[in-house]
């Protein structure tokens, strides 16, 4: 969602936090309204439920020290976490399958699947709730260098420390794939190209055909529709 926003920026300002904050919600069922349980019914179920998955995260008052999610978010994150994903971890067709709830008119397998990448820090070909809260605590409550140093992340598909023009290109097609034929006035199928001219002539600092992490912090900070962008995740859960 952090480089939707980026490469969305003219299509994305009209979105306000509260947007942003239920599409976020629609991946926590559990966040609906409706009387919640006392305390002590909390932790007793969520005794019950950290011995009954397949995958036992760490202890919530770790993640907490961890994140920066109070223990009462990462309780919130856990049952909408738990309840999609009943074993305790998410592979990437279960990952997609969730993802593609956010933008059911596209195709937003090929973004969810670099998304997955992104989240599968350990490389095991599925996400934990741990995954999961460490990279939602970067996207939503980190400072701006821990934002873009995830974006670039999400960038590097090869994970070879630099951004290729053909790189960027596969993310922007994965984005106007999920939402950009749905915009108004409708895209036409050379724009994800022609953006990724624009972009890399900017990043590409020194025109050596690829751009740094720091030609991409840079950039980015530079760029006051980016910020303005990154502004829009502060405090949605």
């Amino acid at each position: 969602m952090l480089l939707c926003n980026i490469h969305h920026c003219n299509t994305s300002t009209s979105q306000t936090k509260k947007t942003i904050k239920q599409r976020f919600l629609k991946l926590l069922p559990c966040c609906t309204p409706e009387a919640p349980p006392s305390i002590s019914e909390r932790n007793v179920e969520d005794d019950f439920e950290l011995s009954t998955v397949c995958h036992r995260p760490e202890s919530m008052d770790k993640l907490e020290e961890q994140t920066k999610f109070t223990k009462k978010e990462l309780q919130v994150l856990y049952r909408g976490f738990k309840n999609e994903c009943p074993c305790g971890v998410v592979n990437e067709e279960n990952f997609k399958t969730i993802y593609s709830q956010f933008f059911p008119q596209g195709d937003s397998s090929m973004y969810a699947h670099f998304l997955f990448e992104a989240f599968d820090t350990n490389k095991n070909g599925s996400v934990s709730f741990e995954d999961f809260v460490f990279g939602l605590s970067i996207i939503l409550r980190g400072t701006i260098n821990d934002r873009l140093n995830w974006a670039f992340n999400l960038y590097d598909l090869n994970k070879d420390g630099c951004i290729t023009k053909e790189e960027m290109f596969d993310i922007m097609k994965s984005i106007y794939d999920m939402m950009g034929k749905y915009t108004y006035p409708t895209m036409q199928d050379d724009i994800p190209r022609e953006h990724v001219e624009s972009f890399f002539q900017k990043m590409d600092r020194n025109k050596d055909g690829v751009v740094t992490i720091e030609e991409f912090i840079e950039s980015c900070k530079k760029d006051e529709n980016i910020m303005q962008s990154m502004q829009l995740f502060d405090n949605v859960i």
